[in-house]
């Protein structure tokens, strides 16, 4: 089984910066990949970015692309978004996933493990 845990959110203003943390508390070969993904009150959760768990590959949502950076330390088993140029619309929840295998990356229900989630709120 694979525990995620999320820290670094919290309230920043416009412009700003913050950096998620997820590290899993399982060192297992159980998970191939691990991405962030983001839900605003009444909107739907969306994808954000995702990296294969050696780093090899990311891939980002249109809405944080040139925006924010996901990377991870491989042998901490932890991943980490760098958010920068924060906006209003960037506030939400944000949950780190991890997926023990994948054929579609931005779709939620190809993930097997989930973070409690973490707020991440943007003032104008």
């Amino acid at each position: 089984q694979v525990y995620l845990v999320e820290s670094g959110g919290g309230v920043v203003q416009a412009g700003g910066s913050l950096r998620l943390s997820c590290t899993a508390t399982v060192r297992a070969a159980s998970y191939v990949g691990m991405a962030w993904f983001r839900q605003a009150p009444g909107k739907e959760r969306e994808f954000a970015a995702f990296i294969s768990r050696k780093g090899m590959d990311t891939y980002y949502g249109d809405s944080v692309k040139d925006r924010f950076t996901i990377s991870t330390d491989y042998f901490k088993d932890t991943m980490y978004l760098q958010m920068n140029s924060l906006k209003p619309e960037d506030t939400a929840v944000y949950y780190c996933a991890a997926t023990a295998g994948i054929t579609s990356y931005s779709l939620a229900d190809q993930y097997n493990y989930w973070g409690q989630g973490t707020q991440v709120t943007v003032s104008s």
